[in-house]
C-alpha cells in the first residue's frame, strides 16, 4: 500500500484495497475504482478480483487460522487487541489514522473535517471499556464466549461464532464496516467482508493494523471485493458461510437473501426512517435554539446517508418558540454548517431526487413552505398539518411538521413500522418514558436525544435485535449429562 500522503492536486495516488492472507499480489486480477476530490486530487483504488477457486482457497485459510488462534483466544484478549487498534486510530500521528483523514474524504466525497470528528467519535465508541459493555449487553456472563459456564436451570452453556462469517458492507457511511467486523471477532468467527465499492478502503485497513498490533489474526480476516452482485466467485463464498451480515438497499438484500442456502442465517441490514419529537418544554428562547443546533448536526453529519438519520421533526405548538420560528432556526443552524462542513457535492441522479423532492413539498395536498434559497446546499420544508412520515431525499432535506400534541404523530409513526429505527426525542422525563412506551410499540428500536440521532452509543441493538446473540450458536450441558457423568468418574469407585 502506498504511504505517500502529500500529494499535488491533479496527480494521480494509486492504492491497493482488500486484505488477502496468503496471497500475493501477482496471484490476483485487480480492478481500478476511480475518485476525485474537489481539490482536483485523484485516487485510483485497486480493488482484488479472485477466481472462485480463490475464494475458496482464501475461505479455508481463515478458517483454519481461526481454528488456531482466534477461537483459543479469551474474549477479554480480543478486546485488547482491539483497543490497541483503536488507540492507534484515535491517535492522529498514526499512518493509518493519517490515511483514513487524507482518504476516506476522497473516496466518499464528504466534507474532511466533517469526516475527521466523525472518525474520532466512531472509533471512540470502541474502545476496550465500551467493548466490555458491549459484550455484557447480550451475555449476562461474558466468559460463555470463552468456556462451558454454570446455567441457572442447571447444566452448563456455552457460546460458539459462526464457522465462517460473510459481511456484505454498504459504502454509504466511511469506516461503516467496523460494526461488523468487530462483532465478528467478539464471538471469534472466521470472516470474510465483501467492500462497497463506495467506500473500499477502511476495512482492508483495520484488518492489517489488527495484523500488526495482534499478529496471530492476521489470517483470520479476510477482506475482497467483486463488482456488482457478483459471481461464481460471489457464489462460491456465500456457499461456504454460515451466516451472512448485510448493508444495504432492500432490493440488494432481497436478491442477496434469494441466492444463499435455506441453512445459511442472514442478518439483513435495509433501508430505516428516524425522526425526531420536539416537545414545547424544549421550546423557550433559550432553549429552541440550541435544540435547532442539535438537530442540524444530526440532519448533516454524512448528509443523512446512515440508517438512523432524522427525515422529519414532529415539533409541538404551545411553547414559547413557535414550530415555524423553531424551522427558521434549524434552518440558520443548516446555512452555518454548510459554511463550515461543506455537503459533497451531488451526481445528477442525486441532485434531481432533490430536486423532486422540493417540487412535492411545494405541490402536495396540504402545501409546506420551503425555507432558504432553493438552490441551497440544505433544504428545510415546514408544515403547519400532520404530515405523514416519509423519506427525505436525504442530502441534507429536512422536514418539519408542527403538530398540536406529540400523540398525533403515533398513528403516522405506526404505518411505517417495518421501516422504523431511530426516534429522537426532547421532552421531560415523564414525557420521555411515556413516548417511549408509545413508540416502542409502534415500532421504533432506538431512542435517543436530539443531536446524538446520528451516533448510536457501542452496544446498541441494531434493528432492535442482538449484535452479538444474533451472531452464535448456544450449546448446552444438561443436567441429565452431568449427572450421568458422575458415576463414571475414577473417584465414584
Amino acid at each position: 500500500m502506498s504511504q505517500k500522503l502529500a500529494v499535488d492536486a491533479g496527480t494521480v495516488q494509486r492504492i491497493k484495497a482488500g486484505y488477502l492472507p496468503g496471497l500475493s499480489d501477482d496471484e490476483v486480477q485487480w480492478q481500478v475504482l476511480p475518485f476525485e476530490a474537489r481539490d482536483g486530487l485523484r485516487l485510483e483504488v485497486c480493488v482484488p478480483m479472485l477466481t472462485a477457486p480463490q475464494m475458496l482457497a482464501l475461505a479455508e485459510r481463515v478458517r483454519k487460522a481461526a481454528d488456531t488462534h482466534l477461537r483459543s483466544m479469551p474474549v477479554a484478549e480480543i478486546i485488547e487487541a482491539i483497543d490497541r487498534a483503536m488507540a492507534r486510530l484515535l491517535d492522529r500521528n498514526d499512518v493509518y489514522r493519517q490515511w483514513a483523514e487524507r482518504w476516506l474524504p476522497v473516496v466518499s466525497g464528504y466534507d474532511a473535517d466533517m469526516v475527521r470528528l466523525g472518525l474520532t467519535g466512531f472509533f471512540k465508541t470502541f474502545r476496550a471499556a465500551q467493548l466490555k459493555r458491549f459484550v455484557a449487553e447480550d451475555f449476562s456472563n461474558p466468559a460463555v464466549l470463552d468456556s462451558f459456564q454454570p446455567a441457572a436451570k442447571g447444566g452448563a452453556v456455552r457460546a460458539f461464532g459462526p464457522d465462517l462469517l460473510v459481511h456484505s458492507w454498504a459504502g454509504n457511511v466511511p469506516a461503516l464496516s467496523l460494526w461488523s467486523l468487530v462483532c465478528g471477532l467478539l464471538v471469534k468467527a472466521p470472516a470474510m467482508g465483501k467492500l462497497a465499492s463506495a467506500e473500499p478502503l477502511f476495512a482492508g485497513w483495520f484488518a492489517r493494523l489488527l495484523a500488526e498490533v495482534h499478529p496471530p489474526l492476521a489470517d483470520c480476516l479476510a477482506v475482497v471485493w467483486w463488482r456488482g452482485a457478483g459471481g461464481e466467485e460471489a457464489d462460491a463464498l456465500y456457499g461456504q458461510a454460515d451466516t451472512v451480515l448485510a448493508y444495504g438497499g432492500n432490493p440488494t438484500l432481497d436478491a442477496l437473501r434469494r441466492r444463499l442456502p435455506v441453512t445459511t442465517r442472514f442478518l439483513p441490514h435495509g433501508h430505516k426512517l428516524g425522526f425526531g419529537l420536539i416537545a414545547a418544554q424544549a421550546l423557550d428562547t433559550l432553549k429552541a435554539p440550541a435544540m435547532a443546533r442539535l438537530a442540524a448536526w444530526d440532519v448533516m453529519r454524512y448528509d443523512q446517508q446512515g440508517c438512523y438519520s432524522p427525515h422529519v421533526f414532529y415539533v409541538q405548538r404551545g411553547g414559547a418558540v413557535s414550530p415555524r420560528a423553531f424551522a427558521d432556526y434549524l434552518a440558520a443552524e443548516l446555512a452555518n454548517l454548510q459554511r463550515r462542513f461543506a455537503r459533497r457535492e451531488l451526481d445528477l441522479e442525486e441532485g434531481a431526487a432533490v430536486a423532486r423532492w422540493q417540487q412535492s413539498m411545494e405541490w402536495s395536498a396540504e402545501p409546506q413552505q420551503l425555507l432558504g434559497p432553493v438552490d441551497a446546499a440544505w433544504s428545510v420544508a415546514y408544515s403547519d398539518g400532520l404530515q405523514p412520515l416519509m423519506p427525505t431525499a436525504l442530502q441534507r432535506t429536512i422536514a418539519v411538521v408542527a403538530v398540536d400534541s406529540l400523540d398525533d404523530v403515533l398513528p403516522v409513526a405506526a404505518a411505517q413500522r417495518e421501516y422504523l429505527q431511530t426516534a429522537g426525542i426532547a421532552a421531560s422525563p415523564e414525557e420521555l418514558y411515556r413516548l417511549a412506551g408509545l413508540l416502542g410499540a409502534a415500532g421504533v428500536t432506538r431512542i435517543s436525544a436530539i443531536g446524538s440521532m446520528s451516533m448510536p452509543e457501542a452496544g446498541w441493538h441494531h434493528d432492535g435485535r442482538f449484535n452479538l446473540l444474533d451472531l452464535v450458536r448456544m450449546t448446552e450441558i444438561e443436567q441429565s449429562a452431568e449427572l450421568a457423568a458422575q458415576p463414571l468418574a475414577a473417584y465414584a469407585d
